[in-house]
């Protein structure tokens, strides 16, 4: 994610989006950047409309909202599976867990 991240940070910068700029923001951010990773991700925005793009994510993102029946259905789905019991574990014995952690 932190490949897209910086290029993001390039884009809301108004800066181009560079092999060498995404490797400067990733060397700033102490991500030892893979030089396969960055020019995959440069390829993959080559004719993409970043603005465009942001804008129909977010909403995609509303989109579920406005969904009303189906989400209806999504409780009834999620009470049909069940979920695994948690142990209850007192403070104690979580102290205990700890410092077995840091010995």
């Amino acid at each position: 994610m932190e490949y897209i991240y910086s290029a993001m940070v390039l884009y809301s910068a108004g800066k181009s989006i560079t092999e060498d700029a995404v490797a400067g923001i990733l060397k700033a951010a102490g991500v030892d950047a893979d030089a396969a990773k960055i020019k995959a991700l440069i390829a993959s925005l080559e004719g993409v409309d970043i603005k465009e793009a942001i804008s129909s994510a977010s909403v995609m993102a509303a989109a579920p909202a406005a969904a009303a029946p189906a989400a209806a259905a999504a409780p009834a789905a999620a009470a049909a599976v069940e979920e695994p019991k948690e142990e209850a574990v007192s403070e104690e014995e979580a102290a205990a867990g700890l410092s077995a952690l840091f010995g």
